[in-house]
């Protein structure tokens, strides 16, 4: 039986590949064209996590549609309701490779962590349902290295130094293992409807960022290359799915 350590352990691996990405866009000068074709990638990987991964299963895991259904909107409103108020706050353009100065720290740091979340309470989850799926794990943390060269990128341009750059992702990479942590606790005697809606809320919350944030940001940067970029992630995250 999987313990909560072996939880927290997955979801910090799964959000270190945010330090990576930060790490890669301190030491080298990356372009906005390229940092645009890796978030569509990325996009393209989560999509197929969320249809191969979360809702499929959710699917399977409930006795009626009514949890799937209600999960998917749930995910999605919270996410938009949060990305909301941390816009307003100053966050708007934490995905973005530029920006104003006047964009807020601390609205950056918890739109960021607003972001993971759902991503990594479905680890901790999963892990406590039978072990981490390699598919769901590689898509996670492919999708983390572009929102951190983006993000970093931006950060920079904004004047932040890099020791408060990387303290900021190390934290969130920490959150995040937490927040598998309580996916794995919090879910372990939970009915299947239950475990159908969590899966289904964070699918909703996923496809509600990648739609605000991430792919209307890699489109700006890298333009109509970023569909067929954004297939390749798909099809990329599919076959790893076959192969688990």
């Amino acid at each position: 039986m999987p313990s909560m350590l072996e939880a927290f352990a997955w979801g910090l691996l799964a959000a270190s590949s945010l330090i990576v990405g930060a790490a890669i866009a301190l030491t080298f000068a990356v372009s906005q064209r390229l940092i645009g074709l890796v978030m569509a990638f990325g996009a393209g990987v989560l999509i197929s996590a969320v249809a191969f991964d979360l809702i499929e299963e959710a699917v399977k895991k409930a006795t009626g549609h009514g949890a799937v259904l209600a999960g998917v909107f749930v995910g999605c409103g919270v996410f938009f309701g949060g990305d909301w108020l941390i816009d307003r706050a100053g966050g708007e353009r934490r995905k973005s490779s530029s920006g104003g100065e006047d964009d807020s720290a601390l609205a950056i740091v918890l739109g960021t962590v607003l972001d993971g979340i759902p991503e990594s309470v479905v680890i901790g989850l999963t892990i406590y349902q039978g072990g981490v799926g390699a598919a769901y794990l590689a898509a996670v943390l492919i999708s983390n290295v572009p929102e951190a060269l983006s993000s970093t990128s931006g950060l920079v341009e904004r004047g932040w130094k890099h020791s408060s750059i990387l303290g900021m992702w190390t934290l969130i990479a920490l959150v995040s293992g937490v927040s598998s942590l309580i996916g794995y606790a919090a879910f372990k005697q939970a009915s299947p409807d239950v475990v159908a809606f969590v899966l289904a809320f964070a699918a909703g919350a996923i496809l509600t960022m990648l739609a605000d944030t991430m792919m209307p940001e890699a489109y700006l940067h890298a333009g109509k290359l970023v569909g067929v970029v954004t297939t390749l992630g798909f099809a990329t995250a599919f076959l790893i799915d076959q192969l688990d």
